[in-house]
């Protein structure tokens, strides 16, 4: 029963989600809408951890099997991407060099900040 109300509260916020990307007009997924909402529910305190954790936890252990029916578009679609092999993987790779440096940068960045607070 803890499992139903614990994603009750998650499909909650994708909802809520859903409307504010109806409303508002930017190039937002309605999804990123709800995590932020979840996202500042738990800063707040409005929602405690414990009332979403476990079915989060299960979310995240079931995530690989979210992309199965991407992968599974992907090879539908093969014989229209081959020609473009080399274009998408030079994207792939220049994004993700670009991901990690960033990421990398940003997570240097509150290392150090979090030091010189200490």
């Amino acid at each position: 029963m803890a499992y139903i109300r614990q994603f009750c509260i998650i499909l909650a916020f994708s909802f809520v989600g859903e409307i504010l990307h109806f409303f508002i007009p930017l190039p937002i997924p309605a999804s990123i809408y709800g995590i932020i909402l979840l996202f500042a529910a738990l800063q707040s305190g409005l929602v405690k951890l414990h009332q979403v954790e476990k079915t989060g936890q299960f979310l995240i252990d079931i995530m690989p099997v979210m992309f199965i029916p991407a992968a599974v578009g992907l090879i539908e679609v093969w014989s229209d991407m081959k020609g473009s092999l080399v274009q998408f993987v030079t994207v792939m790779a220049v994004s993700t060099v670009a991901v990690m440096g960033v990421s990398g940068r940003i997570t240097q960045f509150f290392i150090r900040k979090r030091r010189n607070d200490i």
